[in-house]
């Protein structure tokens, strides 16, 4: 049974630094993608950004320069470091794994997802 436990979540002025993790286990293969969404009440769940097994990075352009997803193969987890917060960055975020090939684009669609961590920056 795939799980994925996201933590990290919390609140931060703006210009600050998050750290997000996500713990996956459940899987075993080598070709997988770790990915991170965020949703904010009302609106479209929104891709942030991913990480295939591979190393390869694709991410958002509202993102790009300010977020960095990394994983640790060995451990199963990923990691989402965001810095130079803003409030527009408030949101849900869940972390999601597609466990049978690699993602393409930074919308790929995951096949197992998180519960999700709050991250609110005030201004």
């Amino acid at each position: 049974q795939v799980q994925l436990v996201a933590s990290g979540g919390g609140s931060v002025q703006a210009g600050g630094s998050l750290r997000l993790s996500c713990a996956g286990s459940g899987y075993i293969t080598t070709r997988y993608c770790m990915s991170w969404f965020r949703q904010v009440p009302g609106k479209e769940r929104e891709a942030v950004g991913n990480s295939n097994s591979d190393g390869s990075t694709r991410y958002a352009e509202s993102v790009k320069g300010r977020f960095t997803i990394s994983q640790d193969n060995a451990k199963n987890t990923a990691y989402l470091q965001m810095d130079s917060l803003k409030p527009e960055d408030t949101a849900m975020y869940y972390c999601a794994v597609k466990v049978w090939g690699f993602c393409a684009t930074v919308s790929s669609k995951p096949d197992y997802w998180s519960q999700g961590t709050q991250v609110t920056v005030s201004s």
